[in-house]
């Protein structure tokens, strides 16, 4: 084999590992979902705890549980002993990763575990295995074989167990309601959370940077007008001051080698009509949604009534971190 057939030979394989693994999902994952929220609903943490590979995997799952509103900690096996137990209470969970269920530095932690009222869940590949008879909840991540050619590196058995963790993650958080907006308050520096929490109106170009102008307004005074604002689009509005179209530099350079007399045409004959709008208190978000969908430059902000307040120029995305 090649080195592309060998790359999507390992693919193939813990793809096929993810398929088996979500086909033998039983009542043990249910349980495990429902002692992780007990936990966190009683104000506990997810405790996790793991030895090499499985020990990076678990310091991922923790991660992510943590970010999507479940507190977990990772506990060091080897300096448990020696202080860290510290972080247990009363009322925790605890997530063991062990693919055989036999490794020695998790094992010696057990017995100090039990002098805490916490459920222990144990993720591994041998439900027989010392770690499983211990543990409240067994989650079974056996594959047939790892990817490794010789069958030796943790690769379809980490991949399993960081599958899983992502699972047990994704259906605690829907489990307890945890919303777009709570994610944002936990990722407030990123562009995800910025799009979150910020508001239509915290982004638009509205005020004195927004051209808004009446249907009668002459094209040459429209143009002026968007000059003086530095504005590259123009609201219209009706006599009760609700929008009624837009006006664009572009719509004027198209038309005007066709219709040189533009300038002196009232903006309502030339303008488009119905422009795709949004609301200013919509999450900036949306924008992101509606530009897209609509394919457009510009999209006009409105209030209640539907008068236009402003404008989201899609080049300021990028300067907002939106994008």
């Amino acid at each position: 084999m090649d080195i592309l057939e060998r790359a999507r030979q390992v693919l193939s394989m813990e793809s096929g590992e993810l398929e088996r693994l979500a086909s033998r999902l039983d009542d043990s994952f249910t349980r495990a979902v429902g002692l992780l929220r007990e936990a966190v609903d009683r104000r506990g943490k997810i405790v996790v705890l793991g030895v090499g590979k499985s020990g990076h995997v678990g310091g991922k799952i923790a991660a992510t549980l943590t970010s999507t509103g479940s507190p977990a900690v990772v506990l060091d096996s080897l300096n448990a002993l020696h202080g860290d137990l510290g972080v247990v209470s009363d009322g925790d969970a605890v997530l063991t990763l062990s693919y055989s269920g036999e490794t020695e530095e998790l094992l010696r932690v057990l017995p100090a575990l039990a002098r805490f009222d916490v459920r222990r869940i144990a993720m591994t590949g041998n439900p027989a295995s010392t770690l499983a008879k211990a543990s409240d909840v067994v989650l079974d991540v056996a594959v047939s074989r790892e990817a490794c050619p010789h069958n030796l590196a943790p690769t379809s058995s980490t991949t399993s167990m960081l599958a899983l963790g992502d699972a047990l993650a994704m259906v605690l958080l829907e489990e307890r309601g945890f919303t777009r907006e709570d994610f944002a308050r936990f990722h407030p520096a990123g562009s995800i959370g910025r799009s979150l929490l910020l508001k239509v109106r915290d982004i638009m170009r509205g005020g004195e940077q927004a051209a808004i102008v009446p249907e009668s307004l002459p094209v040459v005074d429209v143009l002026r007008e968007l000059t003086a604002k530095r504005a590259g689009a123009a609201l219209v509005t009706g006599s009760s001051g609700t929008l009624s179209g837009i006006f664009t530099h572009g719509d004027f350079a198209r038309r005007f080698p066709s219709d040189p007399a533009i300038g002196g045409r009232p903006v309502s004959e030339v303008m488009t009509r119905g422009p795709v709008s949004i609301g200013a208190d919509k999450l900036a978000a949306e924008v992101l949604v509606m530009l897209e969908k609509h394919r457009i430059d510009d999209l006009v902000v409105t209030d209640a009534e539907g008068r236009p307040l402003g404008v989201v120029d899609s080049q300021d995305l990028s300067r907002l971190k939106l994008l």
